[in-house]
């Protein structure tokens, strides 16, 4: 092959503990549906020589890339708060790829096909779903939120049956690793001490060099750790994000977010808003995602009992004060981010109650979360009368008043603000609009959203068609997990 794979596969060095050595099943006729061209430029990999049918049958895993080593990871995960061991059921680690600057990447084929992890399932995806994480992800990385990324979507010429027959897919996602908060729980319950100091020193090694000399390195990755999901969930939260499945197998040590089943956008600002399917009662909604962030980190913090400190008493006292520290943590980084999207410079006393009158406000009228902070920053929105009531005039006044506290000029607080707010994000009905086409293999919707949500926080030209929110209906938007 001349695409320019470098593959340097450190995690399927690890004792057989850690994983199942398996290549993918081939597909009856692969099909490349999407490639990422521009992903695959940072990757340092070149498709330009390949035809269509030979990157069909690499990215399906018909044939394998040389210098690949395929394997299935083990981990464990709480799913909506139960304990259960798990491991890739239905995706295939080929290898880490190097960039020409020695940058790391996992590539994995996900509904490659049975493991020994698969629990009586196919081991296969449907074309809906993986395509949904492939604009989701890239949309995600768009944002500037931490994220797996997407380099290819191929149909497998076989039917998958789900609730109806589905056409086959295979996704192939990119990451930092696949090395989860489930990983640690899965290798904390072999009570193997020595491969769990193991995992720790491997995780240091491949995302937390910083702390490789630190006198207590478990707990210096409890603290990093806790720093970059912080990170992320504000992230979530900025844009409206909900996840939908934050099982501690879906929490990446690396800070990534990570699977797109059941996730979707908040279009009207709702703190309690659920989309997934089997969320029945809402652990995951949108306001309880730092909630679940901390109890995700309590459980990874669990694990590591045993290498904080010998004395397990000392330990466990150790890591609940790291533990507790998250609602200051966040709390403070939360209000940050909430100014930010406000243009507010500096800080006031009176900040946090302007910010969620802002918030009530919107919630008790049903205000479209994202296109308020577009009306704000003077940008057009499909929808205008419900800014002109005497409740959010008032506001309003008030807002402009703080804006004037600190010398805050126009030019300045609106840079700041466009930074922060997108102006497009993945609507949800625009999405579904997108995958109903392209399972009738019309991929020109799917293509154009995909190019909107490359420059989200750009006023691009003929976009209010994507800004606007789904008409209000009696029924419930719902995501599945799709498997």
């Amino acid at each position: 092959m001349t695409i320019g794979w470098r593959f340097d596969n450190t995690y399927a060095k690890l004792p057989d503990t850690f994983k199942e050595n398996i290549n993918p099943i081939p597909v009856k006729e692969p099909n490349l549906v999407i490639l990422n061209k521009k992903l695959a430029k940072n990757l340092d990999l070149d498709f330009s020589k390949t035809d269509k049918k030979e990157i069909s049958k690499i990215l399906s895993g018909n044939i394998l890339p040389i210098g690949s080593n395929g394997i299935s990871q083990a981990y464990a995960g709480h799913q909506f708060g139960h304990f259960t061991m798990l491991g890739d059921g239905r995706a295939v680690l080929m290898g880490e790829h190097l960039s020409k600057k020695n940058e790391r990447y996992d590539i994995q084929f996900k509904g490659s096909g049975k493991t020994s992890f698969s629990r009586g399932g196919d081991g296969r995806a449907v074309l809906g779903p993986m395509l949904r994480e492939y604009i989701i992800s890239e949309a995600m990385h768009a944002l500037k939120i931490p994220t797996t990324r997407s380099l290819s979507v191929v149909k497998t010429g076989e039917t998958v049956n789900r609730e109806k027959p589905e056409q086959g897919a295979i996704l192939t996602r990119i990451a930092s690793s696949h090395i989860r908060v489930g990983t640690f729980q899965y290798i904390a319950a072999k009570q193997n001490i020595e491969e769990l100091k193991l995992l720790m020193n491997f995780t240091i090694d491949r995302h937390f060099p910083e702390i490789k000399s630190s006198n207590n390195k478990a707990l210096d990755l409890l603290n990093l750790l806790m720093e970059k999901q912080c990170n992320l969930v504000i992230n979530w939260m900025r844009v409206g994000f909900i996840h939908g499945v934050m099982n501690t197998d879906n929490m990446t040590v690396s800070g990534q977010t990570i699977d797109y089943g059941p996730c979707a956008f908040m279009d009207h600002y709702n703190a309690k808003t659920v989309f997934s399917s089997i969320d029945k009662f809402g652990r995951y909604s949108y306001s309880n995602q730092p909630k679940i962030t901390k109890w995700n980190l309590a459980r990874f913090a669990e694990c590591l009992i045993p290498l904080i400190d010998e004395d397990e008493d000392s330990s466990i006292k150790k890591a609940s004060e790291v533990i507790d520290n998250f609602e200051k943590i966040y709390e403070k980084k939360w209000l940050n981010m909430m100014r930010d999207k406000l243009g507010l410079f500096g800080e006031d006393k009176e900040d946090k109650k302007l910010i969620n009158d802002l918030l009530n406000w919107m919630e008790l009228n049903k205000i479209d979360y994202t296109n308020t902070f577009c009306y704000l920053m003077n940008v057009k929105t499909p929808e205008i009368n419900c800014y002109k009531t005497n409740e959010f005039i008032h506001w309003i006044n008030r807002w402009k008043k703080r804006l004037n506290l600190k010398e805050n000029s126009s030019s300045k607080y609106l840079d700041l603000m466009r930074n922060s707010n997108p102006i497009v994000i993945p609507r949800n009905h625009k999405v579904e609009e997108a995958l109903n086409a392209a399972n009738e293999n019309n991929l020109e919707l799917l293509e154009n959203l995909l190019i909107v949500l490359e420059k989200p926080y750009n006023n691009q030209d003929k976009i209010i068609n994507f800004k606007s929110p789904a008409p209000l209906g009696n029924k419930e938007y719902q995501t599945f997990c799709g498997t």
